[in-house]
């Protein structure tokens, strides 16, 4: 069978738009609904969002997982990190690493192809410690305990006054 090159580059196009769109709306809404994210951004000039997929209850489907934190995570395949500058639109990639199955789709020339996830393979086997590193301007250990602790604190307020509303 011969395929149309236009129309395997329109399905590519499409492809990378639709994976593109997905992801930015998951971290949009990770740092704009998520209750825990909301809380770290009012004491914290950046937060990262770590995002894994997960296998459903029903053993099929996937689901993103959406986890924002003030510290880089271990790398891991299967798995993306982002940073955000608090109470912004402004997020930067910091890692985008696909299942270890799926890293020949990533190469030059393939459907999947995508700089940033070769760049992200390239350092999660070469180089992982930079992956890992903090950034400069991350917070120290002491105040990232004590940012974690008030909202602890907050949110065991707030559970004990729920209750006694109900």
């Amino acid at each position: 069978m011969k395929v149309n090159v236009l129309d395997a580059h329109d399905r590519r196009s499409h492809f990378i738009e639709d994976q593109s769109q997905n992801i930015w709306q998951g971290a949009t809404d990770c740092l704009t609904k998520n209750q825990l994210s909301m809380m770290l951004q009012e004491r914290s000039p950046y937060i990262y969002i770590f995002a894994h997929p997960r296998t459903a209850d029903d053993g099929v489907n996937k689901r993103m997982l959406w986890q924002p934190r003030l510290t880089k995570p271990k790398a891991q395949t299967n798995s993306y990190l982002f940073r955000a500058t608090s109470n912004t639109d402004i997020v930067e990639i910091c890692w985008l690493i696909p299942p270890r199955e799926m890293w020949p789709q990533y190469e030059k020339g393939k459907v999947c192809e995508s700089n940033w996830t070769a760049w992200s393979i390239d350092q999660f086997k070469n180089n992982r410690e930079f992956l890992e590193k903090p950034l400069a301007d991350d917070l120290p250990d002491q105040k990232i305990e004590a940012i974690y602790r008030e909202i602890e604190y907050n949110m065991k307020i707030q559970k004990t006054a729920n209750k006694r509303i109900i």
